[in-house]
């Protein structure tokens, strides 16, 4: 096998042998590129073809199934690549062969680097389209993109022909991700500020995690009455901030911390967990029998709820389970009790004049977005500590799920606006952009003049989707880690940095000294 998509690849240039460091065996990493590939094959049938919405959701399922920590089984993979198949005959009568991952994998390394920031920018940028599909939302150039994108992978193109289509890719996803919200608050209503507690209830539960809201809705409606608590977990979070989930009295709080921990806080947990998109982790035996798949996501012998949405299995499993019998306090990281979440853009430019007064008067100094997907890496520390040593006077604005390092602080707040500023999950970014473009054009100035400063932290394709749509944007000065991407050549990352300043993490005090500069 050869996978160097995300953050934490063995010794930052890629996973090779047996295994990856996420547990995915060789063989089902060869099963992915061999999908991947028959993509790109669908991509060159539909160019002269005629794609169809049902073409469009395979492109989403088939990318979505790729991602990190999604997807572990053969079976389903294999079952998914011929379904693209058939779709491709389908729409096309022509014959198409499908791509040879390999070309890819040994190309020259720029090539190689180039079409890797736009093959796993389409891979995150197709979980936001699977979940906006899944409210009935789609937009035509977000899905006539994913075949460009697809199509070019596939074809032998000059440097300069693969870097407008890597800014592309973050332009697309600007609007994917618009789309998204759009979605969401169309379902669920604009995000309200919630304080949400980490004590587990009593009684028979059920832990959600993932990110995929209309699951969380459909598993709330067929509990409502059941004597049966719903917890969120992870990405899950920001559900506590949507006034149409938070409604339902049994959305009790949220358990644990971010996706890597759940191997020891799921040990021996007495309830179910059902996973309805990434991050699952191969599962322990010791909580096996309680792991419940939907959606794109499989793993060999567990339980999948099927399009049916049918979530029986689970609610029964929750009520032989009992749950706890009786409250028990859980923390986050720094021993926090409660989180809290809301803030969306609409919360925040709400008071968008209350936050540009006190920028005016001197009361806030500055801005951090400080967020991104968390991992097990040592150094991930390093941006508890960088909120930790923030300046007093600045706003903290943070989404995905990186924020567990830190959000169980209390932080206080500035003439009544919090200090931290739970935006919401990954595709949430989306809000921080919004942000600042509205405060840049109440300061009459580009983002790149503002107080602000983004320090994220990446692990999987969806955080390189929003990288290059902040590049898309011409958003400058952002500091990356724990790592840099090991599918970025020296000389793609020389561009990077010459043009916007992509700086890689050091220390909290010394990033600190550099940016108040």
């Amino acid at each position: 096998m050869f996978c160097f998509q995300c953050q934490q690849t063995a010794h930052n240039t890629g996973c090779e042998g047996n295994a990856g460091v996420c547990g995915k065996k060789c063989d089902t990493a060869n099963y992915q590129d061999e999908l991947t590939g028959a993509l790109i094959g669908l991509a060159r049938a539909a160019k002269s073809g005629h794609p169809t919405d049902n073409t469009h959701k395979i492109i989403l399922e088939g990318l979505f199934t790729t991602i990190t920590n999604v997807n572990f089984y053969n079976d389903t993979i294999k079952k998914l690549t011929a379904k693209i198949h058939q779709e491709r005959a389908r729409i096309n009568a022509e014959k198409f062969e499908d791509y040879d991952m390999k070309c890819l994998w040994e190309d020259n390394e720029d090539i190689r680097s180039l079409k890797s920031l736009i093959l796993f920018g389409i891979r995150g940028m197709a979980a936001y389209g699977y979940h906006a599909m899944a409210l009935g939302k789609m937009d035509e150039e977000v899905n006539q993109f994913f075949y460009e994108a697809l199509y070019a992978i596939g074809e032998d193109l000059r440097q300069d022909e693969l870097l407008p289509l890597v800014l592309k890719t973050g332009e697309v996803n600007f609007k994917c991700m618009a789309l998204l919200d759009e979605a969401n608050t169309s379902a669920y209503g604009t995000p309200v500020p919630n304080t949400v507690s980490l004590t587990i209830e009593k009684g028979p539960f059920i832990v959600v995690s993932g990110h995929d809201l209309h699951d969380l809705k459909l598993l709330l409606e067929q509990t409502k009455d059941k004597g049966i608590n719903i917890y969120t977990h992870s990405e899950m979070l920001p559900a506590h901030g949507y006034p149409e989930l938070k409604k339902y009295p049994h959305l009790k709080g949220n358990f644990g911390t971010a996706w890597q921990s759940q191997q020891f806080e799921f040990h021996n947990i007495p309830a179910p967990i059902l996973f309805t998109t990434n991050c699952l982790m191969p599962v322990r035996e010791s909580y096996k029998d309680r792991v419940f798949t939907t959606s794109v996501v499989s793993f060999p012998e567990l339980v999948h709820i099927g399009e049916d949405k049918d979530f029986t299995p689970v609610i029964q499993r929750a009520i032989e389970c009992g749950g706890y019998e009786e409250d028990t306090p859980m923390t986050g990281i720094n021993k926090g009790t409660t989180v809290t979440t809301g803030y969306a853009h609409g919360t925040v430019l709400s008071i968008a004049d209350k936050v540009i007064d006190a920028v005016k008067s001197g009361k806030i100094s500055h801005f951090f977005l400080v967020g991104g997907c968390d991992g097990a890496a040592p150094g991930r520390s390093y941006y508890t500590e960088f909120v930790k040593q923030a300046p007093k006077d600045s706003i903290i604005l943070t989404a995905a799920c990186g924020k567990y390092r830190f959000n169980d602080l209390d932080l206080g707040d500035i003439d009544g606006i919090p200090r931290l500023l739970d935006l919401g999950q990954c595709n949430d970014s989306y809000s921080g952009i919004k942000i600042a473009l509205a405060l840049a054009d109440a300061f009459e100035c580009g983002v790149n003049d503002l107080p602000l400063t983004l320090v994220l932290s990446w692990y999987e394709q969806k955080a390189v989707c929003i990288l290059l749509t902040l590049l898309y944007l011409g958003i400058q000065n952002i500091y990356l880690g724990p790592t840099l991407p090991a599918f970025v050549s020296p000389n793609v990352l020389n561009i990077l940095v010459e043009n916007y300043n992509l700086t890689p993490i050091s220390t909290p005090e010394q990033d600190l000294e550099k940016i108040l500069a």
